[in-house]
């Protein structure tokens, strides 16, 4: 291995991300990296000891710090204390380990959600610290508002170049297909999924209702998982700031809930009704984010559409349902 090889360790590398990022370094032909991506198997980054070791076995030059405890809106709702702590941990582990081991550079992955509730649209990054998020994912919301700050702490006290990345809304193959705890993407196309199969069992596929929590309103953005993954790599060998950078599609290709349901049933080939359950709460209306400064350094990226990307997340999920995450 030549001296100026760098080894890029990725955390949360068996995730939905980790394995975007996975495929799309596969298709490269490099030899100037080495890249090792670790999940929750190799060790628990919340814990410093077992942090240490990792990076002492792996010597990684540069890291993508993708793990955290994550997980849907009705989850956070009822775990904001454990999403608080738990991402503190693993944030302040990874990135004082990475000081300590001499990494020359840390990616981080934070999210639009951490945004402050009340605030203009759309918002950029300079937005971050303006306001509190919404009160359903506080806890979550401000364990990540903490690593873009530590991020300039240790890059004003040691110079470190350790940045982070806030993507819009994720989706893609390996994603998490949890009823319960998963983003609504997975979640509603586990739920068509399991309904369809209910209905084909009780010989009446053609009565089956897709039941969507919430009116089916509120807007988001959506990136595909190996958009992300592109993108994230990009910043890894050509960003080099501090300042945070927003991943996102563009403002136009913002859609509703209802027809990320309708794109769901599509892709499905479903035929039966579509039922919004409106005695569930909806979260945040809209969270509009800007790509301005992304565009302004990669102008030409092209975004897989959101069709084609729902589809090809369906098919993955129906080839894949035996072992794809649940839980």
């Amino acid at each position: 291995m030549s001296g100026d090889k760098k080894v890029v360790l990725v955390t949360g590398g068996s995730g939905l991300v980790g394995h975007a990022i996975q495929t799309v370094i596969q298709k490269e032909e490099r030899d100037d990296e080495d890249w090792i991506f670790v999940g929750s198997k190799d060790a628990d980054l919340s814990d410093c000891a077992q942090t240490k070791a990792l990076f002492n076995k792996y010597h990684p030059t540069h890291v993508i710090h993708l793990a955290a405890m994550v997980g849907g809106l009705f989850h956070n709702m009822s775990h904001n204390l454990d999403f608080l702590r738990k991402n503190i941990h693993i944030n302040d582990s990874v990135l004082q380990t990475s000081f300590e081991t001499g990494v020359v550079k840390v990616v981080s992955c934070l999210s639009t959600c951490i945004f402050p509730d009340k605030t203009t649209y759309p918002i950029d990054e300079t937005m971050i610290h303006l306001g509190p998020p919404h009160p359903s994912n506080f806890g979550y919301s401000y364990a990540k508002r903490l690593v873009d700050i530590s991020n300039r702490a240790y890059y004003e006290q040691h110079g470190c170049l350790f940045t982070s990345v806030i993507p819009c809304n994720v989706f893609g193959p390996h994603d998490n297909f949890s009823l319960q705890s998963s983003h609504v993407i997975p979640a509603l196309i586990r739920k068509l999924h399991d309904a369809m199969e209910r209905g084909m069992l009780s010989g009446s596929p053609e009565e089956t209702v897709f039941t969507v929590l919430g009116t089916g309103c509120p807007l988001r953005q959506f990136i595909y998982s190996l958009d992300l993954a592109k993108l994230i790599v990009w910043v890894l060998r050509e960003y080099n700031s501090v300042d945070p950078i927003i991943l996102s599609v563009d403002e136009k290709d913002e859609v509703s809930i209802r027809t990320v349901a309708e794109n769901i049933a599509q892709a499905f080939d479903f035929q039966g009704e579509i039922h919004y359950d409106s005695t569930h709460a909806d979260g945040q209306f809209k969270k509009t984010a800007s790509n301005a400064k992304l565009r302004s350094l990669i102008p030409h990226f092209q975004f897989t559409p959101f069709e084609q990307a729902v589809k090809d997340t369906v098919q993955w999920f129906k080839q894949n349902c035996h072992i794809a995450r649940k839980n």
